[in-house]
């Protein structure tokens, strides 16, 4: 019962993100001809689907410890301001693509538009690999009961690969809907990962014990070779 009733929450709420983002992204272009949308949205719902599913049938543990998410379900007061901005950042990365599209402020090519496409799918690709290589990947700054500090897998290359891959996933964004204009609330989202992981990193610190060595042993936060 227990099982049925976290799949009923997880496709409850994939089913309004999806629906949200499909909203966000046709009603301010008010035109079902913006195609640079409807790939980005198939290709985030696909995405979305296949890891929910995924994840539903072999680690239900991780779902549950997702669910919980945004400004509302963080305990800190630093990072319920950080999770509203980047919210609201989100949100105009959305609407902006449709705006642009509608008003004709961008030209972005075609193949520029594809190759965005590709990189927000090796965004959700490594997104995916961190959840199945840690299963204590939470959506808010916690520790859970008996995790340990995971440094295998995209873990040996970045100390936050959940962080990486959702980060190409946004840089992707503007280009992959088409707009320029989208890139300023990207950056912001950028900005917000940033102090965003910072933080963790001092409350994993002191709360996960051997933090501190894997930190030493793997050098770079949130990309390869720069930082």
């Amino acid at each position: 019962m227990e099982q049925n009733l976290l799949a009923r929450k997880a496709w409850a709420g994939a089913v309004f993100l999806l629906i949200a983002l499909w909203i966000m992204l046709f009603l301010p272009a008010w035109s079902l001809g913006f195609w640079q949308a409807w790939i980005y949205w198939a290709l985030f719902s696909v995405s979305v689907i296949l890891i929910t599913r995924y994840f539903l049938r072999t680690d239900p543990e991780l779902i549950k410890s997702r669910l919980p998410a945004g400004p509302g379900a963080e305990r800190e007061r630093s990072q319920k301001i950080i999770q509203t901005c980047m919210t609201v950042a989100f949100i105009l990365l959305m609407l902006l693509p449709g705006i642009d599209h509608r008003s004709g402020w961008s030209e972005v090519p075609v193949y520029a538009v594809i190759a965005a496409d590709i990189i927000a799918g090796i965004g959700f690709s490594v997104v995916f690999l961190t959840f199945r290589e840690n299963r204590f990947t939470s959506a808010i700054i916690e520790v859970g009961r008996d995790q340990t500090v995971v440094s295998t897998g995209p873990y040996a290359i970045v100390r936050h690969p959940m962080y990486a891959g959702a980060s190409l996933l946004i840089l992707a964004t503007p280009f992959a809907l088409g707009s320029f204009l989208a890139i300023i609330p990207a950056l912001l989202i950028i900005a917000g990962v940033i102090v965003r992981l910072i933080e963790e990193e001092k409350f994993l610190a002191v709360h996960l014990p051997g933090y501190r060595e894997y930190c030493r042993k793997t050098r770079f936060r949130l990309v390869p070779f720069v930082w």
